[in-house]
């Protein structure tokens, strides 16, 4: 089976994680310090708060960024529902926007339609390592007089008009989940332009306390460790070059692929490709599934992200009229594009796949 998705550990992860087991050192020191100023070398040196996972910077960035409960924050529902649970965890009120059908990406012309008195903010997806429109939304948030808060859990390295994502909003959030393009074993980071909002964000993640003892405001504790930080900082060394050789492999499936509907590519940007994701014309789900469950069978892994629409899930449960968002579900489906890819293993996925898809 060649997997949807394959982390990346080696030796030089291993040697960094004993290296801070023989320090003593194990939360919150010189590493998390080290990873934090390397990262900032990838978002412009804007300041960067290493967190415990991608959701707490979220989390933490709303509130740091001055969104009050009560607030809207405009949001994609096709998205993980990590997007939408930290706009409600900071007490404010997310609203659901469809999507642009090409890029999977918030569509701008439906946020403007959404603003209200009560918008406070806007979240961008870098969906599956494509950039959103934040040429667009940068217009948007100087027009109406609102603030973009960058989801960038997936966007490691992804970039529009030489700008990677991160150099944006107010704040960006980086997950470094193992899945993702670069992972510290688990963790996050809020990166933002302001020493204000900086300040803040240590704060938050360290129970409100600068100096041990003098709390200024009530926290949380999401500090990352140095355990997880000395990972990252060997990841993101790796980085660059596991990105080019995603880059390698999408522009190998783009040339081959037949019968599905390939990414696409806005002009301008650089698709960094977390996730290669294709549609299965028909706007059928059991079409989409027949397609799986048999490349599966032939042994190409593959998966769904995300098979239901954030509004629909349980936990928000509302009817809302998102038809580019329903129809994708219905069609997309992600191919394994992880750098660890053979040659061989990329023609036998175009085999398997043109192989499916002829018979659809």
């Amino acid at each position: 089976m060649i997997p949807a998705a394959k982390p990346m550990i080696g030796d030089e992860e291993r040697e960094a994680v004993d290296r801070v087991l023989r320090s003593g050192m194990l939360a919150q020191g010189p590493e998390v310090k080290a990873f934090e100023e390397e990262f900032s070398a990838h978002v412009g040196g804007r300041h960067c708060i290493a967190m415990n996972s991608g959701t707490s910077a979220l989390h933490l960035g709303f509130i740091a960024a001055g969104i009050k409960p009560g607030d809207e924050v405009i949001v994609p529902s096709f998205s993980f529902a990590a997007t939408a649970n930290s706009v409600v965890l900071a007490g404010a009120i997310p609203i659901f926007a469809d999507i642009d059908p090409k890029t999977f990406n918030l569509d701008p012309d439906h946020v403007e339609t959404l603003i209200t008195k009560k918008t406070k903010a806007i979240m961008p997806v870098h969906l599956y390592g494509h950039i959103a429109a934040m040429d667009r939304f940068d217009e948007i948030a100087a027009k109406y007089g609102v603030k973009i808060m960058e989801d960038a859990a997936q966007g490691h390295l992804a970039s529009l008009n030489g700008r990677n994502s991160g150099e944006f909003g107010i704040v960006a959030s980086f997950s470094f989940y193992p899945t993702k393009n670069m992972t510290a074993g688990e963790g996050g980071m809020v990166v933002t332009d302001s020493a204000e909002v900086a300040r803040t964000l240590r704060l938050l993640r360290n129970q409100g306390q600068e100096i041990r003892y003098q709390n200024e405001i009530v926290g949380f504790n999401t500090r990352m460790t140095d355990i997880h930080a000395a990972i990252g900082r060997v990841q993101l060394r790796k980085l660059p070059g596991w990105t080019a050789q995603r880059q390698k492999n999408a522009a190998y499936l783009d040339a081959n692929l037949k019968g599905v509907v390939v990414p696409f590519v806005t002009p301008g940007s650089t698709h960094s490709y977390h996730q290669y994701t294709i549609r299965i014309p028909g706007g059928s789900a059991q079409k989409r599934d027949a397609f799986m469950e048999a490349i599966t069978a032939k042994g190409v892994g593959c998966g769904v992200y995300y098979p239901t629409p954030i509004h629909r899930l349980q936990s928000f449960n509302l009817t809302l009229n998102l038809p580019e968002t329903e129809l994708v579900v219905k069609e997309c489906v992600s191919l394994p594009i992880h750098p660890s890819l053979s040659q061989s293993e990329l023609e036998t996925i175009v085999s398997v796949v043109n192989e499916v898809a002829a018979k659809l």
